[in-house]
């Protein structure tokens, strides 16, 4: 399994701060995107933001990253400072 997570407005958009998927083989970030995009219009608007960012245990990855199972992938919003 996969846990996957939401933060900021990505959690407050979706109503669920995290959810389980099942591992597969040659899983990608960019697929389990698509795979989630597919539970409805909500995680599509999310999950096709381009500049959000995507971290699998607590590492900065890209989209072609491989996901295994036991990892933790966490999905987050641009974020601004100054």
């Amino acid at each position: 399994m996969i846990k996957v997570l939401f933060f900021a407005r990505y959690r407050e958009a979706l109503g669920c701060e995290s959810v389980e998927m099942p591992a597969v083989d040659d899983l990608t970030v960019a697929l389990l995107k698509t795979q989630l995009s597919e539970q409805g219009e909500k995680w599509s608007q999310v999950l096709s933001e381009s500049r959000g960012l995507v971290a699998v245990n607590q590492q900065m990855v890209k989209d072609s990253h491989l996901i295994k199972s036991g990892d933790e992938v966490a999905f987050f919003p641009p974020v601004t400072g100054g």
